[in-house]
């Protein structure tokens, strides 16, 4: 009789870390009103006041495309941030409507963190064969109770 071996609750642990591939078709822009001087991994919470940031970074061309990138040069620059102030979705800066990669975390998280997630999100889409962006695009907003950070890379 062939027996279960019992699961590695460390392997279970990682597992759980790893974001599904998700592909998010994004039907309509969410606008957002520039805001300079903001740092995406040390920014106020979002709250009832400012209820979400968006943050948008210019990937380094050839991480951007690497199934082995390397942190350290993954992310270029920030191209711009901005914020939603009580949800009116108005402004001048865009996260624009179309399909992408997308991930999402619980809590606010560090930029090593983030910069693994994306880096976990691209080699899965590499490996599915999908061609993605130049840029990533970074918003953090309070949903259900609690901060939640999500990730959105566009599919080309």
């Amino acid at each position: 009789m062939n027996e279960t071996p019992p699961l590695n609750p460390n392997r279970a642990a990682e597992a759980a870390k790893v974001p599904p591939l998700i592909r998010l078709d994004l039907r309509a822009p969410l606008l957002y009103t520039e805001t300079k001087g903001l740092n995406a991994f040390d920014c106020p919470l979002p709250g009832e006041e400012i209820s979400e940031f968006l943050f948008c970074f210019e990937l380094d061309q050839e991480q951007s495309q690497s199934i082995e990138p390397n942190p350290e040069k993954f992310l270029e620059g920030l191209v711009f941030s901005g914020k939603n102030v009580q949800n009116q979705n108005k402004g001048d800066l865009e996260l624009p409507a179309g399909l992408y990669l997308f991930a999402q975390r619980r809590g606010v998280i560090g930029r090593t963190e983030c910069i693994d997630l994306v880096i976990e999100q691209q080699k899965d889409g590499l490996w599915e064969r999908i061609k993605l962006g130049n840029r990533l695009f970074l918003r953090l907003l309070y949903e259900d109770g609690s901060p939640v950070t999500q990730v959105f890379r566009a599919c080309l």
